[in-house]
């Protein structure tokens, strides 16, 4: 299963804790963060899982799901205006605009 990241890659220990507990519970247990495609990657469930791996995420977690197949790689940006000085505009503002303009296009 792919999850997108948050922008910049910025996470709270909590949902980190939410996340890798529901693996535990649901899954493997085995993830990679930020594998070739930038998302979170759980490795490894069953398919009567499935259903309730994504209620928790979008209901408990309040994760967006979805996703573009082959047609648009998941956006992704720097951590911008967030943490570097000389940034000349916000990242996460930009890829929150392309990823709703350009999803929404596809779906």
């Amino acid at each position: 299963m792919r999850v997108n990241q948050p922008a910049g890659k910025y996470y709270s220990t909590g949902y980190l804790k939410k996340l890798c507990d529901l693996w535990d519970l649901r899954g493997s247990g085995v993830t990679n963060m930020h594998g070739s495609t930038g998302d979170i990657i759980l490795l490894g469930t069953t398919t009567k899982q499935l259903e309730e791996v994504f209620w928790t995420l979008t209901h408990d977690m309040g994760q967006d799901l979805g996703g573009s197949g082959s047609n648009l790689g998941t956006p992704s940006d720097c951590l911008g205006q967030s943490r570097c000085e000389y940034a000349c505009y916000d990242t996460s503002a930009l890829v929150y605009f392309l990823t709703n303009e350009y999803q929404d296009e596809l779906h």
